[in-house]
């Protein structure tokens, strides 16, 4: 889970100069369509897109499903950040899946709410809404969930069952995507975790303690703010890849503040966004074989 000073980074940091508002980001979702925040690239594939539901043990999770249109690809699972599933993070699924993947973009937060789970998190009166939704995420939950959405997405016709596959996580996701990986060890090729949290703790279930369950390959893309705050996880986190003789980039990112990846925070960081994504598709091209 997300501890307050990383929670407070999020929603109570200054505006950005020349930035959407988490509301006027909000606006011009409704109606006919969603206004990009994410740069279009060339030789983009057609997609197909769909909202969907998946039955699991403790209710039905709400997700977003996008693959290319022709073909099979892939699969690649993303876990959205502490404000859940939403408009962006569909871009971010669909910005993969026309780079050649077939993505699925899940609720973390289904037992207590469906999309969207935080309307408006620039208002701090959200702050218990979001206690709430957090205190859901137990260790035991996170890896229910994955072996609900792992064999979910294989399933899936676009999925090319005979490669690897890949999760990808954000916040709050990033602790899921270790869990995730460890869970599924012979399946899943590639994790990335982009401004994770707790990701080493002092508890016996600290998600640092996975890795020597881990057949994938790793990309851990840290927040300036959040190595200041615990500057010795990077050496665990390394000195632990490296003694398991599992291959990962662990890396912090001068200058990104936690949450730099995302558009509609006002911590985003274009430029450092943009270099974490292409160590992400790296990952993938060179991992999911």
């Amino acid at each position: 889970m997300c501890d307050n000073d990383s929670f407070d980074d999020i929603i109570k940091h200054e505006p950005t100069s020349g930035r959407l508002s988490r509301r006027q980001f909000g606006a011009l979702t409704v109606g006919a369509g969603v206004i990009s925040m994410l740069p279009a690239f060339a030789g983009a594939a057609d997609v197909t897109e769909a909202d969907i539901d998946i039955k699991t043990p403790d209710g039905t999770a709400n997700a977003y499903l996008v693959h290319p249109r022709h073909g099979v690809h892939p699969g690649v699972l993303v876990w959205p950040d502490v404000f859940g599933l939403r408009p962006f993070f569909k871009q971010l699924g669909k910005r993969l899946a026309e780079s050649g993947y077939s993505v699925l973009v899940v609720n973390p937060f289904y037992r207590i709410k469906r999309e969207p789970t935080v309307p408006d998190f620039d208002n701090p009166a959200t702050r218990p809404t979001m206690t709430g939704l957090l205190s859901s995420l137990t260790p035991k939950v996170m890896e229910s969930d994955a072996r609900t959405f792992i064999p979910y997405l294989d399933a899936q016709r676009a999925v090319d069952r005979r490669r690897k596959l890949g999760v990808a996580g954000y916040c709050i996701g990033g602790p899921i995507t270790f869990r995730t990986a460890a869970a599924f060890p012979g399946r899943v090729g590639a994790g990335a975790s982009f401004h994770g949290n707790n990701l080493v703790t002092k508890d016996a279930d600290s998600p640092h303690l996975l890795i020597p369950n881990l057949n994938a390959k790793f990309l851990v893309a840290i927040a300036e703010n959040d190595d200041a705050r615990d500057p010795e996880a990077k050496n665990v986190l390394r000195s632990s890849f490296q003694e398991a003789h599992r291959d990962a980039e662990v890396e912090v990112y001068a200058g990104a503040l936690h949450g730099w990846c995302t558009a509609d925070v006002r911590t985003y960081n274009p430029d450092l966004a943009e270099k974490a994504w292409s160590r992400l598709l790296y990952l993938f091209q060179s991992a999911l074989v």
